[in-house]
């Protein structure tokens, strides 16, 4: 079966740290595009990160620019973000999305708070 499917999310204080994964089944991400977006209730999905196929190239939101990281593993097939500093404006369900298979993950809640 085709799916991207995330973990990682879960409930950290204010300042804490996340480290998200997306892992990919029935398919290679290897030189593939990928994603990562958010969307919190009443807001629009909002694009946070991409990583190109090799992984030498990485955009980030300005939002979380010089806190998140995105990085993928080839062996492991799995794309990952690394979230600090985070605060109450980074609630939201994360999604994993490969654009060239126009496919998306269930998501992960992430919640910040004390």
């Amino acid at each position: 079966q085709v799916q991207l499917v995330e973990s990682g999310g879960g409930l950290v204080q204010p300042g804490g740290s996340l480290r998200l994964s997306c892992a990919a089944s029935g398919f290679t991400l290897n030189y593939s595009i990928m994603n990562w977006y958010r969307q919190a209730p009443g807001k629009e999905r909002e694009l946070v990160a991409r990583i190109s196929g090799s992984g030498a190239s990485t955009v980030y939101a300005d939002s979380v620019k010089g806190r998140f990281t995105i990085s993928r593993d080839h062996p492991k097939n799995t794309v990952h973000l690394q979230m600090n500093s985070l605060s109450a404006e980074d609630t939201a369900v994360y999604l994993c999305n490969a654009p060239s298979r126009n496919l998306w993950g269930q998501g992960t809640q992430v919640t910040v708070s004390s």
